[in-house]
């Protein structure tokens, strides 16, 4: 290969590198939501040749508030609060198309709640259009204002619309980021939470089912039978301590905290016993209320205690959407532990307790 082509091959790698470089620059700008409206007001500006830019964001399907702003001379229309079908915005919002006015105080098509602050700011023409994001849902409003009266024609529309497109790409590519970001947050959390839960949550858990097996024995001891269940009862309640000491830290709401409570059992079980567990999220997890989420809670801790105890498995996978507790049986050669009637009578009595608060909870 010449020196020559040699030369013009590094050359053309490296303005694609420059490009590459470019690009990254731009998507890193777009992954903060600020910057990216920021950016946007300053954008409509150019594009279309405008005296000032502005952009509203939706707090609300039906109400705007007008945040960022560029070119503006001053600060009334800063955090302005823009109902539907009020102002030129509100009329975006409602129609959800371009509009535009010549001259907004004089404009029959729109309605006047805010002349005074466009008076201020010494706005004639304005031109509005709306920033779609998925689902065709309007996730803001760009504006783009002249200081004279006079028209913005089918072009500036072209253009308006050309940056609100650009607008909601980047604010997706911005809340992906943020999601992304939060995610690692709870990721961090979820790492201190599971050491937690592994040490103390299991060693409650185990001391729980260590009492309940010794009511087999004591049976004929209404002394030692009334200190193990008030022995149970301190176990059971340093365990809710605990799971909402744990859920605070993942900051999960008690009403959302199903399927982290339904995971949190499943790791207990397989650090137990040494039998694989998985808990499967087949769907979105519809909001409960507390009660009905520990009603679901104890229903799996029932089913995964007589499952150790009883079916001596070789998998158990917890399936939320049929809300069965499924297991693959060893073979025969297996290891199986034996258990005495007083044990099926204990296991028999936690069955009956929840089937009541199931029945109560049905009733409401």
């Amino acid at each position: 290969m010449s020196t020559a082509r040699a030369t013009d091959q590094v050359t053309e790698r490296l303005t694609a590198l420059d490009a590459l470089l470019r690009e990254r620059d731009g998507l890193l700008t777009v992954m903060d939501r600020v910057v990216a409206l920021h950016g946007t007001a300053r954008l409509i500006r150019i594009a279309v040749g405008a005296d000032s830019g502005f952009v509203a964001d939706l707090e609300a399907p039906d109400q705007a508030v007008v945040r960022w702003m560029s070119g503006t001379r001053t600060n009334q229309l800063q955090n302005l609060v823009v109902p539907i079908g009020q102002g030129i915005g509100g009329r975006v919002l409602a129609l959800r198309s371009a509009v535009r006015v010549d001259d907004y105080v004089s404009s029959p098509s729109i309605t006047h709640h805010f002349d005074v602050q466009v008076q201020h700011e010494g706005i004639g023409a304005m031109l509005a259009v709306p920033v779609v994001g998925s689902g065709g849902r309007t996730i803001a409003v760009a504006y783009a204002a002249m200081r004279t009266a006079t028209s913005f024609g089918d072009f500036a529309v072209d253009r308006m619309q050309e940056v609100a497109d650009q607008a909601s790409i980047a604010l997706r590519i911005a809340d992906a980021a943020e999601a992304r970001e939060a995610d690692a947050i709870a990721a961090e959390r979820q790492r201190a939470q599971s050491a937690l839960h592994d040490s103390v949550g299991a060693l409650l858990f185990l001391i729980g089912v260590q009492v309940r097996d010794l009511h087999e024995s004591v049976q004929d001891n209404p002394l030692l039978v009334d200190r193990l269940r008030r022995l149970e009862s301190d176990v059971s309640a340093a365990s809710t301590a605990l799971r909402e000491s744990l859920l605070v830290m993942t900051g999960t709401a008690p009403e959302r905290a199903l399927p982290v409570e339904i995971a949190e059992y499943t790791r207990s079980f397989e650090a137990r016993t040494g039998v694989s567990a998985r808990f499967v999220q087949l769907a979105t997890v519809a909001p409960l209320d507390a009660e009905r989420t520990a009603l679901l809670v104890a229903v799996v801790r029932e089913g995964l205690l007589n499952v150790e105890k009883h079916a001596n498995p070789q998998s158990v996978i917890g399936d939320r959407q049929s809300r069965r507790i499924r297991r693959r049986r060893r073979s025969r050669g297996g290891r199986r532990r034996q258990h005495g009637g007083g044990g099926r009578q204990s296991g028999q009595r936690s069955r009956r307790t929840v089937a009541g608060r199931a029945r109560r909870t049905a009733g409401r």
